[in-house]
C-alpha cells in the first residue's frame, strides 16, 4: 500500500489505511513540530491531535495526492493554535495577577488609613507633655537631650514620658506587627 492508495481506503473508513499513514508520518511530523516547540512531549501531543483532525476530515482528502503536505499543514496549524492558547492563558493569568495586586494595594491603603486614624486617637489620648515629647522625637526628629533642654526637664523625664507613650501605643497595636516594624526600625 502506498500513500495515495491509503488515502482512498481511509476515505471509505478503512482504519488500517489510517494506521498505515499514521505509522508512515508520525515520527517525521513529531520531529518537524519539535523544531518549533523544542519539547518532544508537546510535539507528540500536537501531532496526535493533528491525526485526529486528519481522520475527522478524511472526506476532504484528494485521492490523487499524497497526504504529506496536508498532514504537515494540520500539524503546523495545531502548533499555532497551541501557541495562541498559551498566550491567551498567559494574558489571563497576567490580568488575574494584576487585579490581585491592585486589590492588595487597596487593602493596604485602607489598612494604613485605619492605622493612621488609630494612631491619631492614641496621640490625642496621651497627656499633653507626653504627646509633646513624642511629637518632638518621632515626628520632628529631636534627640532626647535637646528635648530636655528645650522643655527645661531632665533626660530621665523625657525617657519616662517616651516609655509611657510607647506603652499606650503598644497596647493599642499589640496585634499589628507591621506597625511595630515601621515605628521601631
Amino acid at each position: 500500500m502506498n500513500d495515495i492508495e491509503a488515502v482512498a481506503a481511509m476515505k471509505k473508513g478503512d482504519r488500517s489505511a489510517f494506521r498505515y499513514l499514521f505509522n508512515t508520518f508520525y515520527d517525521r511530523l513529531v520531529a518537524y513540530i519539535t523544531t518549533y516547540t523544542h519539547d518532544k512531549i508537546q510535539s507528540e501531543d500536537i501531532v496526535q491531535h493533528a491525526f485526529i483532525r486528519f481522520w475527522e476530515e478524511k472526506s476532504k482528502l484528494d485521492e490523487t495526492k499524497s497526504p504529506k503536505g496536508y498532514l504537515y499543514t494540520i500539524a503546523y496549524n495545531r502548533y499555532i493554535d497551541t501557541i495562541k492558547r498559551a498566550k491567551k492563558q498567559e494574558k489571563l493569568l497576567s490580568q488575574i495577577w494584576e487585579r490581585a495586586l491592585l486589590d492588595r494595594i487597596e487593602e493596604d491603603s485602607e489598612a494604613l488609613e485605619n492605622r493612621i486614624q488609630k494612631m491619631k486617637q492614641i496621640m490625642e489620648s496621651l497627656p499633653p507633655k507626653c504627646r509633646e515629647i513624642i511629637i518632638l522625637n518621632k515626628i520632628q526628629g529631636v534627640k532626647y537631650k535637646d528635648i530636655a533642654d528645650q522643655l527645661g526637664i531632665s533626660v530621665k523625664t523625657v525617657e519616662s514620658q517616651m516609655r509611657i507613650a510607647f506603652t499606650k501605643i503598644r497596647e493599642a497595636f499589640k496585634e499589628d506587627y507591621a506597625l511595630w516594624f515601621l515605628l521601631f526600625k
